[in-house]
């Protein structure tokens, strides 16, 4: 599940150009990106471009004074080091704790589910794969504005279906119920999907 290989075949390319190139990609066309773009055994593209997704609404929201604390249910410490030291320590949280954790943990509960539904499944690895790509609208909600937040969850969770689908060799439906609970933690929770639309 953990196995990164230094030379795959498929996957994504390294470096920021394949990144970017990545991100607009599983926006515009992602049946084509899922079906490529995701390599048996190789989780490294795939988890550094959900980390620095993460990583990117998270700095987005603290730029704005729009990241609940601890003492409002959030991630973010309360500042009282410092702004510049508080920011740094939940960047480095997300980054290097928290959004991996919620990949593989996300991961492991629609592997549950696949296992039960998609009999011709792929393997773990490409699910944390789909779930870190599945994230790339969620770089949005880096925007204060609720509305738009709703619509990148919305969109995020579509993609995890579709990306289940297409990997796992699956219906549209049996996809998205297996992945309806890592939708509802990842982008009704983890994003704040449910916050933004008053849940």
């Amino acid at each position: 599940m953990t196995q990164w290989i230094a030379d795959p075949e498929g996957g994504r390319d390294r470096g920021p150009r394949a990144l970017a190139r990545a991100w607009a990609e599983v926006l515009v066309r992602p049946r084509r990106f899922f079906r490529n773009g995701v390599a048996p055994a190789d989780q490294a593209p795939g988890l550094v471009f959900g980390v620095l997704v993460a990583l990117g609404a998270v700095a987005g929201r603290l730029a704005t004074g729009d990241m609940p604390t601890f003492e409002t249910g959030g991630v973010a410490p309360p500042f009282g080091l410092g702004s510049g030291l508080g920011a740094v320590l939940v960047l480095l949280g997300v980054g290097l704790f928290l959004a991996p954790a919620a990949f593989h943990l996300s991961a492991a509960i629609e592997t549950v589910g696949l296992s039960l539904l998609a009999p011709d499944r792929g393997g773990v690895s490409e699910t944390v794969q789909v779930i870190a790509y599945a994230t790339a609208p969620c770089l949005l909600t880096a925007v204060p504005w609720a509305p738009l937040r709703v619509v990148c969850c919305l969109y995020g969770a579509v993609l995890l279906v579709v990306g289940t689908a297409v990997r796992h060799h699956t219906s549209i439906p049996r996809a998205a119920v297996a992945a309806a609970l890592p939708a509802v933690v990842l982008f009704g929770y983890g994003y704040g999907g449910f916050a933004a639309a008053g849940l």
